[in-house]
């Protein structure tokens, strides 16, 4: 399966006219938070294949429809839920470890609720080695994708999540990209895929 990641960023070649004909094929889309509800509308808009998202830290992923603010439509909101879609099982959890007030920030003990929500899937991941095969998050877990400032640190809570339930792939934003080849994704001692997915980017599971 090949997934089309998004995250933090408007992207020129995804809000275009000629997408999704400008990008090669992909089968389902993931976009992991600070993202406008109107974009990921456009997105839904112009694809034939789910479109999947959790909420960013800036309050950004709604639409205003006869004065009043509600989630984009044709999207699904992964926060807190799951979502099967060709044989593979995607969790989500959006936000980020509390540094300030404001929509967005969640107490660590919520993070860990969150990530300990599934915990019915524990059977199958005895069965077949992993629970979830993706995990989507706006938050990066603590290690090289993280910010080493406060706002952008790492949730332990996701440690935790691969710990128990093995994903192939964890999916995440929020940390700038910065410099001239700035680290996007890694491998965890797990075998956790995990990819930053600014702008946008590509994974086939």
């Amino acid at each position: 399966m090949r997934l089309l990641l998004l995250s933090d960023q408007v992207h020129p070649h995804i809000h275009s006219p000629r997408f999704p004909h400008n990008l090669p094929p992909f089968d389902l889309v993931l976009a992991a938070g600070d993202l406008p509800g109107e974009y990921l509308e456009y997105v839904a808009s112009q694809v034939a294949v789910p479109v999947l998202f959790v909420p960013g830290n800036h309050g950004e992923e709604w639409v205003w429809e006869e004065g009043r603010k509600k989630r984009p439509g044709g999207v699904v909101n992964l926060h807190g839920r799951l979502f099967r879609h060709g044989g593979l099982l995607f969790y989500g959890i959006g936000g980020v470890p509390r540094y300030r007030e404001g929509e967005g920030q969640l107490a660590e003990t919520e993070l860990y609720r969150l990530a300990l929500k599934p915990l019915f899937l524990l059977p199958r991941r005895l069965l077949r080695g992993r629970a979830v095969d993706v995990l989507l998050t706006h938050a990066p877990p603590p290690g090289p994708t993280a910010g080493k400032d406060f706002p952008h640190r790492g949730a332990g809570a996701f440690l935790l999540f691969h710990r128990l339930f093995r994903p192939r792939l964890h999916v995440h934003g929020h940390t700038p990209l910065l410099g001239a080849n700035p680290l996007r994704g890694y491998r965890t001692p797990l075998g956790v895929e995990v990819v930053h997915a600014q702008g946008y980017a590509f994974f086939s599971l």
